[in-house]
Parts: C-alpha cells; structure tokens; sequence
C-alpha cells in the first residue's frame, strides 16, 4: 500500500456526479408515512402541500439507487467540495493505538458543517419551482446557518425557528443566519398557535426540535408561495447527505483501504445515513463486513431506548407519522450542548437498518464527549462541533480496545463540523460546571405516552 498521506482528496472531477439511495438496495424498506387522520400511507399529493414537488419525489424514491446531482447544484457543491478525508495520525500516536483513524471533515464551508449539502439542494428545488419563501427549524444552528448561505445564494426568503435555549447558548449563529439574510425567531414563540399553546402548557421550556418544527409549518401553510424544508430525519434529507459517503468511499478505494469501522453522530440521522449509505448497501449485499456505530447522546437517547413506532415528527402533531426510532413527540430533551443531537425520533431509513441488526448504537455523556473533544482539538488542530465529538468519542474508545488487543482496524468517522460557536460550552467544560443529564424511565414514559394510538 501506498504511503497515506494526512489529507486524501478527490479533484473536482474525481467528485461524485451521483447521489445514493440506501432504500433502492435495503431487502426491507421502511414503512411509508401515514396520514394521521386515515392512517393510510401519504400520497406525493398530501406531502406536497408541505414540501417541494422534486423533494417529494425523492423522499418516495425506492427504486433508483443513484440518482443524478443537477449540474447547478455540482457548481454550488464546487465551493466546498470535495471534503477531504483526513489520516488522524496525531491522535492515533496520542492514543498509542495500532489502529488506523481517518475522519471525513465537513466543516471547511462557511456555515461550519455537513448542512450545506442538503441545503442547496432543497433551495435549489424551491426557486426551481418558483417558491419565493421557505421556513425551517433548527437546533444548534447549523441548518438555519446553512440554508439562510443557500437562501442567500438563490434569493429566497427565510423564516427559521431557532430552538429557544440553543438561540440563548449561540447568539453568535443567530447572528450569521440575519447576516445572510434568514430571519431568526427563538422557539417556542408567541408569533404561532402552536407556539402559543405550548408556552401555555409549558412556560419555562427551552424548546425542541418538535416545537420548532411544528412552528415552521404552521407558517409555511399559511404562506403564500411557501414551504417547509427540513434539514434531517427525512428521506430526502439523506440522499443528499450521501455525497458524504460517496467521497469517503471514493477517497478510501483511491488508496485501497478497506474500514473496519464506520462511526457517525446521530440526532436526526441524516449525516450518518449519508456516511454509511454506499457501504452500507454492500453490507446488505454480502460484499463487506463493517461495523456501523450510531452515536447519540445519553440525554436524548432515542435508539438506545426509545421505542421503534410511528410517532409525529413534531411536539404540535402536525406531521405525518414516520415509523421511527423515537421518544415520543411530547418529549422534551434536556438542554445540553449538542443541540443539534435533541430530536426525539431518528431518521426512518437508520431507524429500519438498527431494527434489522445491520447497525449498532451508543449513548454516551457529554462531559465524556467534551474531554475526547478537547484531546482532538489538541491532536489534530480543530475544534469540532459537539455534535460531531459524540463520534469522536467513540471512535478514541474503539481504538483504545485495539490498543489492548493489538488489531489493526481501520475506523473512519464523520467530523461533521467545527465548535467555533460553541465555546459556552467548551467553557462550561474546562471550567468544571457542565454536567451530564441521563433521563429516568419516569421521564421517557412522559414521551411514550404521546405516541399515537395506531390499530
């Protein structure tokens, strides 16, 4: 084998032309979205009120197993892409591992992490449709940040509903959101029904993902030339998230090394779904053998203990029910640092291949995620997002048992962005006052018992 260097990457004519469609190659698909009134699976007419023509006929694409990139969005992809794969040779030497460590890195983009892939392409569906607003949700700030950059790029108009105690720990990514255009509205709000009814049940709470969801298309119903574009969990979402793993995949066969291990953060699902999504489909096809990790945090453990039913993807009910791993839409997560990773359901195509057993999951603390944080940022030079530490964490703890056994794997992670916007929380951490927060089961049966009742 060829000397590795730290750094593999593609040229801009070695990127990928295709996205990947786990669904088209798994032996069972997820089961379809219900209409919660019939509780009959949603036509592409029905979630077409909601969501972009092109995109619905994405996210109900079973068949295609590569599906074309549009050359627009190739040219947005250009000024970012390819993202290099990364040989974490200074942590394996910190660690004194045999192992091999290497680490896709999305975060050398603007908005800071792996968000801009499915951004551009969901505003690029809009303006092609001739939609002028679209409103959105999101938790840590990583999706508001990088749809108000594609918003910005295509000129459309965006409303995003921030998760109130992410908007409190992050003022810094609010302000890039308003600097490229997108409106910014902390979550729960007063501006809503919805908003206003959760405030009266619930006054003093940081907000979710649910809510601002709920939020999010609430408006853009009511919106003339709207709609609501989502930034995870979807299946959509995924297949654009998967020029992730179509690059690492790429990268890894351009110096013939075959991963033992494949680990991703997951909140929603969609950057591990994107990760592990062309090698997982050999999995299924009997070509490899790798061992898929799903990492969550303790805090919002939805795979590690949530129950696998259909449930609405928002804490208002307005969604179809999605057959997921989930906590239940009424949960509401604690309000740690990884606000992205506080979802209560996961994504269905990763929820469907964890139940099948092609994949394992973990749950782990924060303050254990901070201190693999902290020794990355010191090996390896960035500062990465909390969210992506989660995979950090684990992959220090995989190679440290090779460490003790002596194999030789090779484990690639997704380092899904960087933490310059989170240094409450690496302040928090250094200084002593973080602290972990684990749910009792008192706590998820609050959740569970919002789960829909389905015959």
């Amino acid at each position: 084998m060829a000397n590795i260097p730290y750094k593999i990457y593609l040229s801009e004519d070695e990127m990928p032309k295709q996205w990947h469609n786990v669904r088209a190659a798994m032996k069972e698909l997820p089961e379809p979205f219900l209409n919660p009134a019939t509780k009959k699976p949603c036509t592409a007419d029905e979630l077409k009120h909601v969501f972009c023509d092109d995109l619905v006929a994405q996210e109900l694409n079973t068949t295609d197993e590569y599906i074309d990139i549009p050359q627009e969005i190739l040219d947005f992809y250009r000024m970012y892409r390819p993202s290099p794969l990364v040989r974490a040779y200074n942590l394996e030497k910190a660690l004194g591992t045999p192992a091999e460590i290497y680490y896709k890195f999305e975060g050398n983009n603007t908005s800071g992490s792996h968000k801009l892939n499915s951004a551009a392409a969901q505003v690029y569906y809009a303006k092609k449709q001739g939609l002028t607003h679209l409103t959105t949700e999101t938790g840590a700030g990583q999706w508001g940040t990088a749809l108000s950059m594609a918003c910005a790029f295509y000129n459309v108009d965006l409303q995003v509903f921030m998760v109130k105690v992410s908007a409190e720990q992050k003022p810094n990514r609010k302000a890039v959101m308003e600097t490229y255009g997108g409106k910014v509205t902390p979550s729960p709000s007063d501006t809503t029904e919805v908003g206003r009814k959760i405030l009266a049940e619930n006054p003093t709470t940081g907000g979710s993902l649910g809510c601002a969801i709920s939020e999010a298309i609430e408006v853009a119903v009511k919106t003339d030339n709207c709609r609501y574009v989502l930034g995870s969990v979807l299946n959509h979402v995924a297949l654009h998230q998967s020029i992730i793993g179509m690059e690492t995949k790429a990268a890894l066969d351009k110096y013939g090394i075959k991963p033992d291990i494949i680990i991703g953060c997951a909140g929603g699902g969609s950057n591990l779904a994107g990760l592990i999504s062309p090698f997982m489909a050999g999995k299924i096809r009997g070509e490899n053998d790798i061992e898929f990790i799903a990492v969550e945090t303790a805090s919002c453990p939805s795979l590690t203990r949530g129950k696998y039913a259909f449930d609405f993807g928002d804490t208002g009910k307005t969604t179809p029910l999605i057959k997921m791993y989930t906590l239940g839409s009424g949960f509401m997560p604690s309000p740690n640092h990884a606000g992205g990773l506080r979802y209560h359901g996961m994504s269905p195509i990763i929820s469907k291949l964890y139940h099948d057993g092609y994949m394992k999951a973990v749950a782990v603390e924060q303050t254990k995620v901070f201190e693999a944080a902290t020794m990355f940022a010191r090996c390896e030079g960035t500062l990465p997002a909390p969210e992506s530490s989660h995979a950090i964490r684990v992959a220090v703890d995989e190679a440290l048992k090779c460490k003790e056994t002596g194999e030789k794997k090779k484990i690639v992670f997704g380092l899904t962005g960087t933490g310059y916007f989170d240094m409450t929380a690496y302040s928090a951490y250094l200084n002593g006052t973080m602290t972990d927060y684990i749910p009792t089961d008192e706590d998820l049966q609050k959740g569970f018992d919002s789960l829909p009742k389905i015959d």
